[in-house]
C-alpha cells in the first residue's frame, strides 16, 4: 500500500465475525473490534481509559477463515486500510461509515497462546492465485517489460511462508 493509508490496531473483537457473500460469490466478513487507550492523568496521578469502536471488514479467504476462527472477546491484531463507505436509508437518509478493511488479522500472544492450522493453498482452478476469483496472495507487479514479474528478496510468492 503506497499510498499511506495504512492502519495497525489491536483489540478485542465486540461481536463474532458475520460471513456473507456477495453475488458474485466473494465471501465477506464484518465483526467489531475494541481499541483501548490508557493513561495516566499528570494533574491526578489517576490512571484514565478510553474506547474507540471499529468495524473491521475482511475479503474472500480471509473472510472466511475469520468465521471460523475468530470469537467475540478474542485479542486480535488488525492490519489494513480506512475506507469510508455511504450508502441511502429506504426512507432517503444519507449514511457514511469509516471502515477498516483487513490486509491481516491475527492473534495477539500478549496474554494469551494460540494455534495457527494452515489452510491448504488452493490453486488457480479453485479460486487461488492465478485463477478466476482473485483472491489468495497478491501477485508481484510487473516491472515495465514484457517479462516474469519480479518477486521481493527472501521470501517468492510460489514459496510455502512457514
Amino acid at each position: 500500500m503506497a499510498n499511506g493509508n495504512v492502519v495497525t490496531l489491536v483489540g478485542n473483537i465486540t461481536r463474532d465475525p458475520e460471513l456473507r457473500f456477495t453475488n458474485t460469490g466473494q465471501a465477506t466478513a464484518s465483526f467489531g473490534l475494541a481499541v483501548n487507550r490508557r493513561w495516566q492523568n499528570r494533574q491526578t496521578q489517576e490512571w484514565e481509559e478510553a474506547t474507540s469502536f471499529f468495524d473491521v471488514v475482511c475479503w474472500r479467504e480471509m473472510a472466511e477463515n475469520a468465521a471460523e476462527s475468530l470469537t467475540r472477546g478474542s485479542r486480535v491484531i488488525v492490519t489494513g486500510r480506512l475506507e469510508q463507505r455511504s450508502w441511502e436509508t429506504p426512507d432517503g437518509d444519507k449514511r457514511s461509515k469509516v471502515e477498516v478493511v483487513a490486509d491481516e488479522v491475527g492473534p495477539s500472544i500478549r496474554w494469551a497462546t494460540a494455534q495457527v492450522t494452515k489452510n491448504e493453498r488452493r490453486g488457480p482452478a479453485d479460486g487461488g492465485p492465478g485463477g478466476g476469483q482473485g483472491g489468495g496472495r497478491p501477485q508481484a507487479a510487473s516491472g515495465g517489460g514484457g517479462g516474469p514479474a519480479a518477486e521481493p528478496k527472501g521470501y517468492g510468492y510460489s514459496e510455502e511462508p512457514f
